[in-house]
């Protein structure tokens, strides 16, 4: 995969050509070997402050980045389903791994949506292409959150110089494009898909959260960015009316699913935790040690019984997804579709909230003390669980369905919902 798409000039059905590797595709054994790969010593990376740009540089060869792009372009075709069951199966081997990945997914989302649009059809081409897409979107300012930016595009000549200051960049310093959203003129808003590396552009790995700690979750700095014509697209006036969408629902589901995989993780180490322990409690209620102790069977079974759930609830939701994509006409879904995919998603954080904190704890009961050791690194899990939680307040989102139910009150139409 040596050629570079220029946006505007390339399709992905030409694009496709630059791919020499197919996609590996989940449930192969080359998918299995992979996931192997990747599981071996995540413990000790995020212990450690180990970036996975080895492991990033693994998922391109494998084309993981084409998962969801069609076949007769150059990706595996998966369906929204699919592609959710193999981010909680990549969250199991190390849930950097797809959070890294999620703006990228979301960009290929994006564009999928809109593929009738020759513009964006050139764009897709990156990730046909075999390049990854970090992002530029939120910002810690006192503007309303939403679509409401400081950093802003100012025009020059055919194109724009870029300026301002971006946080929470989840991903890009593994990229090889970042897609900016800013203020544009006229009070509308815009994005722009640029290089990493063009000059003004600063991706900081500054990110202290005590979770998903090698995300790359830091900041974006640009400094007078020149973006070309063929890089920008406008998205209209933000003030107008609301267009039908289920993007949102897809960034903020695919949170659920890197939960999910983490708490199959969290599964995986009490099983490994109990066959490996000799000694029980002293007031144990079994003599014969903790793997025949009922009690601490229980925890077990119930740890495997949350897993069940949250993948149950993950996949159903993206079901419901996966609809308001099949419903898209001219780029824009059904409002009913919409609606629907943005209930289900909203629903399934809420649903897996209300247990995934408590799952990831009990891994505790079932291994002592000697388990909170930090050579385990096993509170990793309950860490990791709780920052990705912090996304979007479980509150907000219970209260909103709520409020659709019972007063049909849409949904915020922004990204963080």
């Amino acid at each position: 995969m040596t050629t570079t798409a220029t946006p505007g000039t390339t399709t992905a059905a030409t694009a496709a050509t630059a791919t020499t590797i197919a996609a590996t595709r989940p449930g192969t054994p080359e998918w299995a070997a992979l996931l192997e790969r990747i599981a071996e010593g995540a413990a000790e990376r995020e212990r450690d402050r180990v970036a996975p740009h080895e492991i990033i540089g693994w998922l391109k060869e494998a084309g993981v980045g084409r998962l969801r792009i069609p076949v007769e372009a150059g990706g595996a075709g998966l369906s929204v389903p699919e592609l959710f069951a193999a981010l909680i199966d990549l969250a199991e081997a190390d849930s950097s791994v797809p959070h890294i990945l999620r703006t990228h997914f979301w960009f290929v989302e994006q564009h999928l949506q809109a593929s009738n649009d020759p513009a964006f059809r050139a764009r897709l081409a990156l990730a046909v292409d075999g390049k990854l897409v970090g992002n530029g979107f939120s910002e810690q300012s006192r503007k309303p959150v939403g679509l409401s930016f400081d950093t802003a595009f100012t025009p020059e000549g055919d194109g724009y110089r870029l300026n301002g200051t971006k946080y929470y960049s989840t991903g890009s310093i593994y990229s090889d494009y970042t897609q900016i959203w800013a203020a544009a003129p006229e009070g509308r808003i815009a994005g722009a898909v640029i290089p990493v590396d063009r000059e003004g552009v600063s991706i900081l790995d500054d990110w202290d959260g005590f979770g998903q700690r090698l995300t790359g979750t830091g900041t974006t700095h640009l400094d007078n960015v020149r973006v070309e014509a063929g890089e920008f697209f406008d998205l209209g006036d933000p003030n107008g009316e609301p267009v039908p969408g289920y993007q949102g629902a897809f960034l903020q589901l695919f949170l659920q699913a890197v939960t999910a995989g983490i708490l199959r993780s969290v599964r995986n180490d009490a099983v490994a935790l109990l066959k490996r322990r000799a000694r029980n409690y002293s007031h144990a209620g079994s003599p014969q040690g903790p793997a025949q102790d009922r009690q601490v069977l229980q925890v077990v079974g119930e740890i495997s019984a949350d897993v069940f759930a949250a993948e149950a609830i993950v996949l159903r939701a993206a079901e419901a997804i996966q609809a308001a994509a099949d419903s898209v006409v001219d780029g824009v879904p059904t409002a009913e579709a919409a609606d629907a995919a943005q209930l289900a998603a909203a629903q399934a954080k809420v649903a897996i909230d209300r247990f995934s904190y408590a799952t990831a704890a009990k891994l505790f009961d079932v291994g002592g003390t000697s388990a909170t050791q930090a050579v385990h690194n096993l509170d990793r899990h309950w860490r990791n669980v709780r920052t990705i939680s912090t996304h979007n307040p479980t509150f907000l989102k219970a209260s909103a369905v709520g409020d659709h139910l019972v007063n049909g009150v849409g949904f915020p139409a922004n990204a963080y919902f």
